[in-house]
């Protein structure tokens, strides 16, 4: 679940061009998507000043990860919750702190991650009570893997549930060919793999109850009927919210490029891509880190108010 960025200022003439490798979540996820989108968006808006080339990453985890080691070009989006995490060094970072974790910066929000469960129509299953004895792929090394696993142990899963050895990116054709059961994945909806999944076969989206959702201590949210193809009713489901960030090490200026073109291209994004609308400035209240003095240029700029922590 999860998009990294990584820049580097390069001389060109008399101007400077900025070139971002943007390692995305896994191929086939709407965070990957989305950084397909930014990269169109940072070319279009800063006349071809910031280029934009998007890689594949195993998710959230290892993009956190991966600031120990980065230099000042590199910026990542992660659950705000995972950052932390590495600082403190607990849970999925139990044994890895590093100094570096403490330089990480927040630039700006981006959809939330939502949490799909997706059953085939044949598995009938319809609940999570009907998944014990299914054959149900997790992925690994993401949040949705990670959160995936969370879920099954709150409602007694945990060990009547056959875990496939799949990746993620393979979901769809394990499903369509009876290999797994189902499939779970974490990515803001309209899922790109839910909707291949949805068009290509007759599955089931799972709802949470009022219950479980509050077992897993996360927000709600419901997916409206119709959003995939069959789905007559609501889902609901949970959600964690999302932002990119950086590092300490980056320019200002890359930082307040990256932040300014991002809120001034959200817009056009959305026409084409509907989880664009669920970002707006009440997102920033989920970045409960210290901002990037690039990023408070341009939120001073825009009379955007930060709260204390984050500046």
């Amino acid at each position: 679940m999860a998009l990294g960025l990584a820049a580097s200022l390069v001389a060109s003439g008399a101007s400077a061009e900025t070139r971002i490798t943007y390692k995305s979540a896994k191929t086939g996820s709407s965070y990957y998507q989305m950084g397909v989108q930014l990269a169109e968006a940072m070319k279009a808006n800063t006349d071809g000043e910031i280029i934009v080339t998007v890689e594949e990453s195993q998710g959230s985890v290892q993009n956190v990860m991966e600031a120990r080691a980065r230099g000042g070009d590199y910026v990542f989006t992660t659950p705000p919750a995972l950052i932390g995490l590495a600082q403190a060094g607990k849970a999925m970072f139990e044994g890895k702190g590093d100094p570096k974790f403490d330089e990480i910066r927040g630039l700006f929000p981006i959809p939330s991650l939502t949490m799909h469960f997706v059953m085939s129509a044949d598995s009938g299953v319809t609940d999570f009570a009907g998944m014990e004895g299914k054959t149900i792929l997790l992925g690994k090394g993401s949040f949705g893997a990670s959160e995936g696993e969370k879920y099954l142990k709150l409602f007694g899963l945990e060990g009547k549930v056959n875990l496939a050895e799949v990746e993620l990116s393979n979901a769809v054709p394990a499903l369509q060919n009876g290999q797994i059961d189902g499939f779970v994945t974490a990515g803001s909806w309209p899922a790109p793999n839910v909707i291949e999944a949805a068009a290509s076969t007759d599955v089931v989206v799972l709802s949470l109850s009022d219950d479980q959702i509050a077992q897993s201590k996360r927000s709600k949210l419901v997916i409206p009927a119709g959003t995939y193809a069959g789905q007559t009713e609501a889902i609901a489901t949970t959600s964690l919210p999302v932002a990119a960030f950086t590092t300490t090490a980056m320019s200002d200026d890359a930082a307040y490029e990256l932040t300014k073109t991002f809120w001034e291209s959200k817009a056009a994004m959305a026409e084409d891509a509907p989880w664009w609308k669920g970002v707006d400035k009440e997102l920033m209240g989920n970045i409960n880190t210290k901002l990037h003095p690039g990023a408070i240029r341009y939120y001073e700029e825009a009379g955007i108010e930060l709260t204390p922590e984050q500046q």
